[in-house]
């Protein structure tokens, strides 16, 4: 069963390790593969709204009789999903409130219970098995390791005795591998629904000009190009926000994934300009005023993240307050600008202020079109969100106009018989 993608080989990318390349050609929008997890999970703030098994989204989902915390489509979904949830089921029941392993725990609680369970490979292992991920586990700073170390400790306190954990150092090893591995599955706008670890699908290399996009049906996980493609050219994603200068990007990758991306568009920085745009002014801007704007801008991001928690109201006047510093340099499509906007947005969307979440909306879409790359999920959700928020305040014509412009984007990038596109084409329909 090893290899047996058609139109996909595994091979020694310059410079990257193992990569994945297409041996026949791939328009835009054609599907290369699609794969099942090897494991995965629903969050559990997601409880409730979607089935643990199927993650279909649904009202009237039946809740698991032992714990009353899961939920499911139907007995045919709650069977599918036993072998799973019966490590968490009892758990739960008996530790009450004071249950709270990490979306990363559960999730390594599953790939373990999965491999005791398996005598071949598994569907999701075509090209590579969930032992040969990669692990940086050598990479790791001690902040990193100490939160492994607490992980580790909920494994052990909340998973039963019969899971047999790995010894110590094999542990740290597959939470290394989780880390540098896992995919998020998002809805249609971008929120977390789970976690979950496609083995295949971790072969693809980065690139901050992608040339595929992973989209999610289901649990399953879907590579479409999102360039034309000819034989012998590798399979590409971005593991990043690609909304970012060249510098933060390298940052972020040697954080998260420790290499740094010798792409085109890191080696030119030709979006760079435009990106950390400055507004006109009557003189030139001083390079040294521009820098410290710069850090001003990051350390804002930073402590936007730590704050997370606050009240909104405080949230809201951080933002205002940063934008108002920032504005004096940058011009409004500058992505720190940007970038605290869209914050604004979130806040604003989270106390219901459909005037405010607008009002900042409209300032993100156009710079979005032009600075992310097409067919970017980053620009059709902030078209959903906007859409969906003009049809709520009885502005159709714009709320069916913004859906359409999502709609050009997904059709693309997650295929034109997707669900979120059936359900879109109602939405439409009924404007």
């Amino acid at each position: 069963m090893t290899g047996l993608i058609e139109g996909i080989e595994k091979f020694d990318s310059p410079g990257k390790g193992r990569g994945l390349r297409v041996t026949k050609a791939f328009k835009v929008g054609e599907l290369l593969f699609s794969s099942p997890p090897y494991s995965y999970v629903l969050s559990v703030e997601e409880r409730g709204n979607y089935c643990e098994f199927c993650f279909t989204r649904k009202e009237g989902l039946a809740r698991c009789g032992k714990c009353k915390k899961a939920f499911y489509c139907n007995a045919k979904c709650q069977k599918g999903d036993w072998a799973m949830h019966k490590l968490e089921c009892s758990a739960m029941n008996a530790f009450g409130e004071n249950w709270c392993p990490s979306d990363t725990t559960r999730l390594v609680a599953r790939i373990l219970a999965k491999k005791k369970m398996m005598k071949e490979r598994c569907v999701s292992e075509k090209m590579l098995l969930i032992e040969e991920l990669q692990s940086h586990l050598e990479d790791e700073d001690n902040e990193k390791k100490e939160r492994t170390d607490t992980d580790i400790a909920a494994l052990h306190r909340f998973y039963p005795k019969h899971l047999e954990l790995p010894d110590h150092k094999d542990l740290l090893t597959l939470y290394s591998q989780v880390a540098c591995n896992g995919f998020t599955i998002e809805d249609d706008e971008l929120s977390h629904i789970g976690t979950a670890v496609y083995p295949d699908v971790a072969l693809i290399n980065h690139s901050c000009l992608p040339s595929v996009i992973v989209t999610y049906n289901g649990t399953s996980a879907e590579v479409r190009a999102v360039q034309d493609m000819k034989p012998g050219d590798e399979v590409l994603i971005s593991y990043i926000d690609l909304l970012y200068p060249t510098d933060d990007r390298n940052n972020r990758l040697r954080e998260c994934y420790y290499f740094t991306c010798d792409c085109l568009e890191c080696k030119t920085k030709s979006k760079d300009k435009a990106k950390l745009k400055i507004c006109k002014q009557r003189d030139p801007v001083e390079p040294h005023v521009v820098d410290n704007m710069i850090r001003y801008a990051r350390n804002s991001v930073r402590e936007f993240r730590a704050l997370k928690l606050a009240p909104p109201s405080e949230l809201l006047d951080m933002c205002e307050q940063s934008l108002e510093k920032m504005g004096a340099v940058f011009d409004d499509s500058n992505v720190y600008m940007l970038h605290m906007i869209y914050q604004a947005m979130g806040v604003c969307i989270y106390m219901q202020d459909a005037d405010g979440a607008i009002r900042y909306g409209e300032k993100i879409l156009k710079p979005y079109s032009k600075l992310y790359p097409p067919y970017s999920l980053n620009v059709s959700s902030m078209y959903l969100k906007m859409g969906r928020i003009y049809i709520n305040m009885d502005r159709n014509s714009e709320g069916t106009s913004a859906l359409k412009k999502a709609m050009a984007i997904m059709e693309v990038a997650h295929g034109k018989n997707h669900p979120f596109l059936k359900d879109l084409r109602k939405e439409i329909g009924q404007k």
